[in-house]
C-alpha cells in the first residue's frame, strides 16, 4: 500500500516513493495506476491528493500530491515557474568520459506509425538542461546525479542517451532495454518552496534494484 510508502506529509502536501512500475495516470488497458491508491491516501480528508507533476511509469522516487485544489494550483505554478529541485539518480548502461557536465539539447516530439513517439534533440523544440555528475563506476556501469532545470518529457532519459552518449539502463526507446523490463531512473530528492512556510523538502531511499547491482545511497 503506498501509504507506507509516505516521504513528508502536511495539511496541503504529500510525497510518497512512488514504486517502479506504477503509472501515475490510468493505462488504457485499465490496468492498477495511482488513482487506484488515493483513496487510501486522503487519510481523513473527504477530497482524495492529486498529483501535481508526473513520472514515467518505470521511474521510482519523489511524487507530489496536492491534498486540496488550492496547493495543487500554487505548487503547478512552481514547477512551472522552474522554481521547484529535482535531483534524480540513474544507472548508466556504461561509463561517460567526463566526470560531469550540463547537456543543453532543446527536446522535440515525434511520431511514426511503426515505432510510435518518442523524444529527439530539435534546434526548433522546446529548451531542456540538465546538469549531471558521476557519483560512482560498479562493473562498467555509472550511478549518475542529475539535476534537471526544465521538466520536458522523458528529458533526463534523452539527455543522457543524446547529450551525455550512454543512455540509461534498461531503457527500451533509448537505450537497449533489459535490466528487467526497468529504466534504472529514479526521482531521489525534491523540494518546492512556499511563501510563509517551510520548503516541502523529500528524498526517497535507493531502490532495491539500485542496490541489487551493488550501488549504495549516495552520502
Amino acid at each position: 500500500m503506498l501509504d507506507e510508502h509516505i516521504l513528508f506529509i502536511d495539511g496541503e502536501a504529500m510525497v510518497i516513493d512512488k514504486p517502479s512500475g506504477l503509472p501515475v495516470d490510468p493505462p488504457r488497458d485499465g490496468s492498477i495506476s495511482l488513482e487506484n491508491h488515493l483513496q487510501s491516501l486522503s487519510f481523513g480528508f473527504k477530497r482524495w491528493p492529486s498529483a501535481v507533476h508526473r513520472l514515467d511509469r518505470d521511474t521510482s522516487g519523489c511524487l507530489l500530491l496536492a491534498r486540496n485544489p488550492k496547493a495543487h494550483k500554487r505548487f503547478a505554478l512552481a514547477f512551472e515557474g522552474g522554481k521547484v529541485e529535482k535531483t534524480y539518480l540513474a544507472i548508466l548502461d556504461g561509463v561517460p568520459e567526463a566526470d560531469e557536465g550540463l547537456v543543453d539539447l532543446p527536446l522535440g516530439k515525434v511520431s511514426t506509425r511503426e515505432t510510435g513517439w518518442r523524444m529527439v534533440g530539435d534546434p526548433k523544440g522546446k529548451p531542456a538542461t540538465t546538469a549531471w555528475r558521476k557519483i560512482a563506476v560498479v562493473n562498467g556501469r555509472a550511478l549518475v546525479e542529475f539535476r534537471p532545470a526544465t521538466g520536458r518529457t522523458h528529458q533526463i532519459r534523452v539527455h543522457a542517451a543524446s547529450g551525455i552518449g550512454v543512455s540509461i539502463l534498461g531503457d527500451p526507446v533509448y537505450g537497449k532495454g533489459g535490466a528487467g523490463g526497468a529504466t534504472l531512473l529514479h526521482a531521489a530528492r525534491l523540494v518546492v518552496p512556499r511563501e510563509g512556510k517551510p520548503a516541502i523538502e523529500a528524498n526517497a531511499p535507493l531502490p532495491a534494484q539500485f542496490k541489487a547491482l551493488g550501488f549504495v545511497d549516495p552520502a
